[in-house]
């Protein structure tokens, strides 16, 4: 009788125990680097610190979805760090450059944002050296890890301390790469030049996750590359090919799609070694190409009426994507429903596309192992965003 008078309180233990799984979430904090699939604000600081001139994503109507004013971010709302950060119970994570001078955020246990729009793994005197030259940042993987050694000390103290911290934090590699390759095409460099980045650019990012290993981390999130081929950007600089190099299925160039997959190959290939080196840590694999590859081979079933390869903001054109007249600038024009749209500015994506990605992600299948073996989220029910606790960054 003891037995069964107690069962009916079971439920209500388990509702509990997930609440506070919940309400506190599987890590005190994120780490995050990237580039501005990630960036919550840190180019839009160091632009401000510097007198330089604006990028476009600092203008209207960046952001108009969900912080009603440009943060930062290089699209019309949240990312994916932001809707990991909002199920996971945290606050939004501020970027390193509006926190460095007063770490208290950080101390709280929130976490702080490396990435910086416009990053690539490899360092700029590498792509100088090729003659490409990236016009917003010198921010490196690697400079954004030296940020992130320096500024240890400030948040978690001595070694000791700062390990743990680490350990009980969720580290968000990126994604990162997709500007080694997107600033060389803007420039003119060839798809087969660009496959003799590849390995250069796999080497920088399983270096950085080593060195974050070393320094304690139990958890990595590692993202692959998009399918660029499906990128309004791409296929404008691109427009012109020849018809059987675009996959009937999608309208995307095969060509491109089969590079990131390349790439994301060989990302796996050097993660696993990784895995058989750290058995204990989690070293989590996220597939953004085919996550992504859900909208773009069935763009109604997740909304985007108005398909997934046209800009919802843009300056005009086939796909509505003009290096002119970037999205933001005077000149250019923005749809009234970006919902219905999975690009955004030609080169990134919407809100709602960003959302799609994390759920299948974080919630769903497409992280290899599975998220939802690391960090039960599924056991959790989804937070509103509406109620959530939010910081504007």
């Amino acid at each position: 009788m003891a037995i069964s008078s107690s069962f009916p309180f079971l439920p209500f233990c388990l509702l509990l125990w997930a609440f506070t799984v919940y309400a506190n979430g599987c890590y005190t904090s994120i780490i995050s680097f990237g580039d501005s699939l990630a960036d919550t604000g840190n180019l839009k600081q160091l632009v401000a610190k510097s007198n330089g001139r604006p990028p476009h994503f600092m203008y209207p109507p960046y952001g108009e979805t969900f912080f009603h004013n440009p943060t930062g971010r290089c699209s019309n709302g949240r990312l994916i760090i932001d809707f990991l950060a909002e199920n996971l119970g945290m606050s939004l994570i501020p970027p390193y450059e509006s926190v460095k001078s007063s770490m208290e955020v950080i101390e709280k246990g929130q976490g702080v944002n490396f990435a910086v729009a416009g990053a690539t793994a490899l360092d700029s005197a590498f792509h100088e050296a090729q003659g490409v030259y990236n016009a917003y940042t010198n921010a490196s993987l690697n400079v954004q890890l030296g940020w992130f050694k320096r500024s240890l000390p400030a948040i978690c103290g001595n070694p000791s301390d700062c390990k743990n911290w680490i350990k009980k934090s969720l580290i968000l590699m990126g994604e990162i790469g997709g500007n080694d390759y997107n600033h060389p095409v803007i420039a003119g460099k060839s798809l087969e030049e660009l496959k003799s980045y590849v390995p250069l650019v796999i080497n920088i990012i399983i270096s950085a996750v080593t060195e974050l290993i070393e320094l304690g981390a139990e958890t990595l999130v590692v993202p692959g590359n998009l399918p660029i081929g499906c990128s309004a950007a791409y296929l404008t600089i691109y427009y012109g090919a020849q018809k059987d190099e675009y996959d009937n299925a999608t309208g995307c160039l095969i060509k491109l799609n089969k590079f990131a997959e390349c790439h994301n190959e060989l990302l796996q290939t050097e993660l696993n070694r990784i895995r058989e080196l750290h058995p204990n840590v989690n070293v989590i694999y996220a597939d953004y190409y085919n996550a992504a590859m859900q909208f773009f081979q069935s763009p109604e079933k997740y909304g985007f009426t108005n398909g997934a390869l046209t800009a919802c903001c843009g300056g005009g054109g086939p796909y509505n994507y003009n290096r002119s007249v970037a999205c933001g600038y005077p000149l250019s024009t923005s749809c009234s429903q970006p919902e219905t749209y999975a690009n955004w500015d030609g080169l990134h994506l919407t809100e709602a596309a960003y959302q799609v990605i994390y759920k299948s992600l974080f919630q769903g299948t497409y992280t290899t192992p599975r998220f939802n073996s690391v960090c039960p989220t599924s056991m959790v029910q989804a937070k509103d965003a509406s109620s959530s606790s939010v910081q504007s960054f």
